[in-house]
C-alpha cells in the first residue's frame, strides 16, 4: 500500500473535459482537468484591455480601431486563492502550486461574422473548444473611442454577438445533418444511434432559427453529451462583463448602476447567463501595483475583488466546479475537480493509478485546517476523518489518498 504524500502530482494546466497522456516512467495515463474561457465581444468595447489585465504580462493589442487582434491571444493565469496561501504557510510548504485558467481572446465579432465579415468564421472557430464564454459589453461612454455600431447599447451589442454564435452553430449542425444523411450504417446500434442524433440536430436546427440558444432549449444531460463533438457556442456557459469606468465602478459598489448595465441585466435575464461588473482600465492600473498597493486602492474605491476573481468566480458556478486541495512541507496545490466527483475521481484527476487502487482518503475542511492551524489540532479536534469510495468531495476539502499500485 502507498499514501500519497503531498509531493505526489502532475503540474500540468487542468481543462475540464478529461484528457490522457503517456508516461514511460508509471506507464499509465494521467487525467487532467482545465478550464479554457474564450473572451468575446464587438470591437472596442475593451476585450483586449481586459485580457492584458487578466494575464498581468499578457501582449494583446489593445487600439482604438476594428480587428487590431487579428490572432487569438493566449493567457494562462492562476486562479486567485487565498485559502491555497494559508494552507501553504501553516504546512511551511517549498512550493505553493495553484489550479489555472486559460484565456482565449479573439478579435471583436461584427454583424456577419458567421458569414466571414471581419475574418468572423476563423475567429470564432478558435474558441469553439473553449469550456465557457465571457461576453465583454461596452458599458462605459468615452468619446475618444468609437463604437462600431455607432452608439453605445449593450442590449444590442448582446443581440448582434449572440446571433453571429446561433448562425455560426446553425452551419455546424446543417453540416453534421448532411452527413448523418449520407451515412449508411450497418449496425441496428449505430442505426439507432444516428436517429436520435438526427433528432436532436433537427430540433436544434428549429430553435436557433427562431432565435433560442442551446442553453435554453431545455436538452437533458445524455442530449447535450451527443451534441458536445460538434463545440457549438450557444450551448456553453455565458458569462457577461460589463465593462464599466472607473468612477462609475466605484458608484456601483455603492449602490448606483449605471443604465447601460441595468440594461444588461435585464436583456441576461432571460437569457440563462449572469453578469459581472469589471472595469478593464482599473484592472490594466491595477497590475502596475504591488500586492499592497493594490489592496488599498481597491479598499479606497470600495471594490472587494478583482473583475478577474469575479469572472473566475462566476465560470466555476456555471460549470459545476470546485477545488480541494494536498498540502504538506514539500507543496501545497489546489485541484480542480466537478461538483458530485467522489473520492476515487477526485485523486483520479492527480492520476489513474490513484483512482484504479483507491482504498480512502484523510479528509479534513481547510477552514478546520486554517482554525487549528494544522493536522495535530485538528486531530485532537475530532475532525480528521476516513473517508470511502462513496464519499463525495465537498469544496475546500483537503484529501491524503491511501491506494494500491
Amino acid at each position: 500500500m502507498l499514501a500519497l504524500s503531498n509531493s505526489v502530482g502532475v503540474s500540468r494546466a487542468l481543462r475540464v473535459k478529461p484528457r490522457s497522456t503517456r508516461t514511460s516512467r508509471l506507464r499509465t495515463s494521467v487525467k487532467v482537468l482545465s478550464l479554457k474561457t474564450g473572451i468575446v465581444g464587438l470591437p472596442n468595447v475593451g476585450k483586449s484591455t481586459l485580457f492584458n489585465a487578466l494575464v498581468e504580462n499578457g501582449s494583446a493589442q489593445a487600439a482604438n480601431y476594428p480587428f487590431c487582434t487579428i490572432e487569438p491571444n493566449i493567457g494562462i493565469v492562476p486562479v486567485p486563492d487565498e485559502r491555497l496561501s494559508k494552507l501553504a504557510q501553516i504546512s511551511k510548504s517549498t512550493n505553493e502550486i495553484p489550479t489555472v485558467i486559460e484565456f482565449v481572446d479573439i478579435a471583436g465579432l461584427v454583424k456577419g461574422a458567421a458569414n466571414g465579415q471581419g475574418l468572423g468564421n476563423k475567429f470564432l472557430s478558435n474558441i469553439r473548444e473553449c469550456d465557457a464564454l465571457i461576453h465583454v459589453v461596452r458599458c462605459f461612454d468615452d468619446v475618444d473611442v468609437i463604437h462600431v455600431e455607432g452608439k453605445i447599447n449593450p442590449s444590442h451589442d448582446v443581440a448582434v454577438i449572440n446571433f453571429e454564435l446561433a448562425l455560426s452553430d446553425l452551419s455546424q449542425v446543417e453540416r453534421r445533418l448532411e452527413k448523418l444523411k449520407r451515412a449508411r450504417p450497418s449496425e441496428p446500434e449505430q442505426i439507432k444511434a444516428n436517429e436520435i442524433e438526427n433528432i436532436i440536430l433537427e430540433r436544434v436546427s428549429t430553435g436557433l432559427l427562431e432565435g433560442v440558444g442551446i442553453q435554453n432549449m431545455g436538452f437533458s444531460e445524455n442530449e447535450l453529451e451527443i451534441l458536445s463533438g460538434l463545440n457549438l457556442l450557444t450551448a456553453k456557459p455565458f458569462i457577461y462583463a460589463a465593462n464599466v469606468s472607473e468612477v462609475d465602478l466605484a458608484s456601483i459598489m455603492e449602490g448606483e448602476e449605471n443604465e447601460y448595465v441595468t440594461s444588461l441585466r435585464n436583456t441576461v435575464s432571460s437569457l440563462g447567463g449572469s453578469v459581472c461588473v469589471v472595469s478593464a482600465q482599473l484592472e490594466s492600473e491595477l497590475i502596475q501595483l504591488d500586492a499592497d498597493e493594490r489592496r488599498l486602492f481597491m479598499e479606497e474605491l470600495g471594490v472587494k475583488s478583482s473583475g478577474l476573481s469575479s469572472m473566475i468566480k462566476e465560470a466555476y458556478k456555471q460549470l459545476d466546479l470546485l477545488t480541494y486541495y494536498t498540502t504538506g512541507e514539500k507543496e501545497t496545490r489546489a485541484w480542480t475537480i466537478k461538483k458530485g466527483y467522489t473520492a476515487p475521481q477526485a485523486a483520479g484527476v492527480i492520476h489513474t493509478d490513484f483512482e484504479r487502487g483507491f482504498i480512502k482518503a484523510e479528509t479534513v475542511s481547510c477552514d478546520d485546517f486554517i482554525l487549528y492551524n494544522g493536522f495535530q489540532k485538528v486531530k485532537e479536534k475530532g475532525l480528521y476523518r476516513l473517508e470511502g469510495k462513496d464519499y463525495t468531495v465537498e469544496d475546500g476539502d483537503i484529501m491524503i489518498f491511501k491506494f494500491n499500485v
